[in-house]
């Protein structure tokens, strides 16, 4: 028996979360592209060490490592800001800065899933996903 979550991208933030409170490094999830987009971006911005997703029945796993070995993650804090109960749209000139800058956000924009850097230079506003710090 399978238990199924409405906001899959705060089950996976709340997976790193607690693995991160606790001392683990890695984690495995179900996988989906939104995760995965999620965690490529993360890895891209240097707060996970790796992901992979292994090939599983009925459904594929994706295995995340949070740190390298005998290292502290280098994710202080992770929180959801848009939730389903109360999206959070932005238009570019609208984007969070999270720290003064030190911090990174993620914005859902028509052309995928990026950083708020990344939609700033491009122009384009969007779902406010995640904050890192």
């Amino acid at each position: 028996m399978s238990i199924q979550t409405t906001d899959q991208i705060a089950d996976l933030l709340t997976r790193i979360r607690n693995n991160i409170l606790v001392g683990k490094n890695e984690i495995y999830v179900p996988t989906s592209k939104l995760k995965v987009a999620v965690v490529d971006c993360l890895k891209q911005a240097g707060y996970l060490f790796d992901y992979e997703i292994l090939d599983h029945s009925p459904r594929n796993t994706l295995h995340v490592t949070l740190a390298e070995a005998g290292k502290a993650p280098a994710i202080h804090e992770i929180a959801k800001v848009s939730k389903p109960g109360r999206r959070v749209y932005v238009t570019s000139a609208e984007i969070p800065k999270v720290k003064s800058g030190r911090g990174l956000v993620l914005v859902s924009t028509p052309k995928g899933l990026m950083t708020g850097q990344q939609a700033v230079k491009a122009h384009l506003g969007g779902e406010v996903l995640v904050k890192v710090w």
